[in-house]
């Protein structure tokens, strides 16, 4: 019979993901937890017994004891599977009391790969961890995965880190040479660190986080379901999907209906969306754009919208809108100015531009 496991990592329990409202930061934290359950469902759905975790289970080196304390029980309540845990770089070795924790409390069905010997997780298959001994080890730690195995096993490594830089610091390089999986002679290396699922070659892949955390990676998340030396099967897991529309507008489009067709439409409430519009418009037309906004933004998990980049085209019998004398209209006046005063510098006429369209959506709104 063919052994399968399913290969996830990242899944960063007890992020706080401060700078989002109380509400989506409680369910996006929950959503987090939820990912364990999920995992285990693929895992049994794509004939898996084992799943291996490859580093940053936990987002910090001293999560809270709740935390700690419901992972362990999620991973024991699915006795049928065993939950292998390797130390990333968010949760090292370095923190010596939670491993500790770990070792004590953990499940009878959690295998914890504090120790980079090579260890039989199956008939004739061996795993060659590479656990992270501190945040940034400053060092190739899957050297280790060369270490000998039975002749015949299947070698299968698992380890943490950046074969590509994931910095976007300039001069920033990798520490895991792209063909470790040769090198070392492993059917499969199973790698966590990168949050998006990604390929570096036929044996060797990031499965990404289970579930999604950030707008960095517009794609649903999934893990791996591998069975090593014949397939490589990617599995949806995410509840949250978080999401970039960029739209780009102009006098005569339907700002509305273009709106709608940007945005997912099924399950919003489980959507983050961060909506960038560029273009022109007319007066008229942006206002109906930020009614619009306003009207759907409530059915989304969250909800950003970025107009900066959206020229308006004001006419002066636009203004006729707003007023025809008086304090608005010298208002109104005065921002048109400043809308096309090249004097100015793009951040004050962007902000001219949307005090004008805010003024027009009041004076609609009033006239209504």
């Amino acid at each position: 019979m063919t052994f399968r496991f399913l290969h996830s990592s990242d899944l960063h329990l007890g992020r706080p993901f401060g700078g989002y409202p109380e509400a989506i930061r409680n369910r996006l934290r929950e959503a987090r937890h939820g990912a364990l359950a999920r995992l285990a469902t693929a895992a049994r759905d794509g004939g898996a017994s084992t799943v291996l975790l490859a580093g940053d289970t936990f987002d910090a080196e001293t999560p809270a004891p709740e935390t700690l304390r419901q992972a362990l029980r999620a991973m024991g309540e699915e006795g049928d599977l065993t939950w292998v845990l390797l130390p990333g770089n968010h949760d090292s070795l370095a923190a010596t009391e939670l491993w500790r924790r770990i070792h004590a409390d953990g499940p009878a069905n959690l295998r914890v790969m504090t120790d980079p010997t090579p260890q039989e997780i199956a008939p004739g298959h061996w795993l060659l961890p590479a656990p992270c001994t501190q945040r940034s080890p400053g060092r190739d730690l899957t050297e280790t995965m060369s270490a000998p195995t039975p002749e015949g096993a299947r070698r299968i490594g698992l380890g943490h880190g950046a074969i590509l830089d994931f910095s976007g610091e300039e001069g920033a390089a990798g520490i895991i040479p792209p063909d470790r999986a040769a090198r070392s002679g492993l059917d499969y290396l199973a790698l966590g660190d990168w949050h998006g699922q990604m390929s570096v070659g036929p044996e060797t892949w990031y499965s990404g986080t289970p579930e999604p955390d950030g707008f960095k990676h517009d794609t649903s998340a999934a893990a791996l379901i591998v069975a090593p030396g014949q397939s490589v099967t990617r599995v949806e897991t995410g509840q949250f999907r978080w999401c970039s529309p960029q739209l780009d507008l102009l006098p005569g489009d339907d700002p509305a209906a273009r709106l709608t067709a940007a945005l997912p439409q099924a399950r919003a409430r489980d959507h983050l969306i961060r909506l960038a519009v560029t273009g022109r418009l007319a007066l008229s037309d942006r206002a109906a754009l930020e009614a619009a906004i306003a009207n759907v933004a409530p059915d989304y998990g969250w909800f950003s919208a970025d107009l900066a980049r959206l020229d308006v085209e004001a006419l002066p019998e636009d203004l006729d809108q707003i007023d025809r004398a008086g304090a608005l209209r010298q208002a109104a006046e005065t921002l048109l100015q400043e809308t096309r005063n090249p004097a100015l510098a793009q951040a004050d006429r962007d902000l001219a531009t949307a005090a004008l369209a805010r003024l027009y959506s009041f004076a609609q709104e009033v006239q209504a």
